[in-house]
């Protein structure tokens, strides 16, 4: 079965061909990214306006780089939420008037369960049910319970900034650019960790908080004026290095709590070498597997929409021409 994914939930407008939840025909994403830097981060108008004037352009060129015809096609998945209500939008309208011109199904996907679909993706490891999913990404940090395809609990969540959202504010208030992630890891990498910082306490112990560590590395660079790149150097490592052994340690907690020795970790944070890196020494010594999407399939795309779609229609989920997009989780 042919499936055309197609995800517009943030800034990127991205579409592809996958056959049989796993073979990949093609992957293409269209960014606004540079017309949201000017203002350090993303506009949702602007996203929505580009996603109309992208979309019809980013399936077409999805199909011909999958040299296959509309006529093939028997299945469009589309991301129904969470993510931005315009954006989402323009893809979920997109998605069904083609499914009822082609009468064919179209099938809402849930975004941050497509991100943990990637690891099943150009995977030789065999991964097998259940396990916790991880989701760290610009606009979401969630620990998921994992018994099926269609069996996804969400059992700890971020209060307040997601932590690639924390990742953007520290680059901003050291004057880096955005988007600030990758900028503070290439940044980690000429510094050192000796600053303490620290996440905030939640009460219950899954959830995350990341807007206190932003604030305490505001405080800190108001009292130091950090200008010097040394010193911007070792607050953006010793920001990462916290950031990430937060994550680490309620992942293995959650790991823990449900018995399992698996955890995937996708979304766009989940590129970061650093985050890979210390992951992989956390579990070293034990029987606990760790298990990573390739570094395309963490950032927002259509394929592992097209994945889990496919997955779903296959275990009897129809489509649903009400689905409206849902913002939040």
């Amino acid at each position: 079965m042919l499936v055309l994914g197609i995800e517009s939930s943030c800034d990127e407008t991205a579409a592809s061909v996958v056959r049989d939840g796993s073979l990949t025909y093609s992957n293409v994403v269209a960014s606004s990214l540079e017309f949201h830097q000017r203002y350090g981060g993303v506009i949702p108008e602007i996203a929505s306006r580009m996603h109309l004037d992208t979309i019809n352009y980013v399936v077409d060129s999805a199909l011909s780089k999958a040299k296959v015809k509309l006529k093939d096609i028997r299945l469009i998945a589309v991301t129904e939420g969470p993510g931005l209500a315009g954006s989402l939008l323009v893809g979920l309208c997109f998605a069904k008037s083609m499914g009822l011109g082609l009468d064919i199904p179209c099938l809402g996907v849930n975004h941050l369960h497509a991100h943990l679909y990637s690891v099943f993706l150009n995977n030789k490891k065999n991964i097998c049910f259940p396990f916790v999913g991880l989701v760290v990404s610009g606009g979401h940090t969630s620990l998921f319970y994992v018994k099926d395809f269609d069996q996804i609990e969400l059992i700890g969540a971020t209060l307040d900034d997601a932590c690639g959202e924390a990742f953007d504010k520290v680059a901003k208030i050291l004057g880096l650019g955005y988007p600030g992630g990758p900028i503070i890891e290439r940044l980690s990498k000429k510094g050192k960790p000796r600053i303490k910082f620290g996440c905030s306490v939640t009460n219950k112990p899954l959830d995350f908080s990341f807007s206190g560590i932003k604030t305490a590395v505001m405080y800190y660079v108001q009292r130091h004026i950090a200008r010097d790149a040394v010193e911007k150097a070792d607050i953006a490592a010793s920001f990462q290095e916290t950031v990430i052994d937060t994550l680490i340690k309620k992942s293995l907690l959650a790991c823990k709590i449900k018995k399992t020795k698996k955890l995937v970790i996708g979304g766009g944070v989940a590129v970061n070498n650093r985050l890979r890196e210390k992951f992989s020494e956390a579990v070293r010594y034990s029987n606990l597997g760790v298990y990573f999407p390739d570094k395309k399939l963490c950032m927002d795309n259509a394929v592992m929409v097209a994945g889990l779609g496919y997955r779903l229609f296959r275990k009897g989920y129809k489509t649903n021409l009400d689905a409206t997009p849902y913002p939040a989780y």
